[in-house]
């Protein structure tokens, strides 16, 4: 199983991140399945399943499924990666991180675990998490 950190450049929060992947879905036609680009295929062996932390605004806030990776040219005729990913994105325990570029391997104890919904159903508002952390209860 292989865990993918990566940051959402140009994100505010998982709302955002949602609607633009569903706008470029949209786009293309295709609702089934999300997409997200970079330049280096993941080379690890077990890189058949796991999933994609996304790093938004410094911070590992949610994760979507990695179903598959595909390699493509781009115009200039070099060579990218598209991870295929679930729709379906899982907000996390929000947890800092430092900047980095593009994406990096991601050990699976250092995954932070799923943020468990509240009684509605729905993840706790981004102002109270953020009183949480600066507390330290998160």
């Amino acid at each position: 199983m292989i865990h993918i950190m990566k940051l959402a450049v140009g994100i505010r929060d998982i709302a955002h991140l949602q609607s633009v992947q569903q706008a470029r879905a949209e786009a293309r036609g295709d609702l089934t399945v999300r997409r997200a680009y970079t330049r280096n295929k993941p080379v690890r062996p077990d890189a058949d399943e796991g999933s994609m932390y996304w790093v938004i605004q410094g911070v590992m806030r949610c994760r979507q499924k990695l179903l598959s990776f595909e390699t493509e040219l781009d115009a200039e005729g070099k060579r990218y990666c598209l991870f295929l990913l679930d729709p379906e994105i899982v907000p996390l325990v929000p947890t800092r991180k430092s900047a980095f570029q593009g994406w990096r391997y991601l050990e699976p104890q250092d995954a932070p675990p799923d943020l468990i919904p509240g009684a509605d159903g729905e993840p706790p508002p981004d102002e109270m998490l953020r009183e949480l952390r600066s507390l330290g209860l998160i």
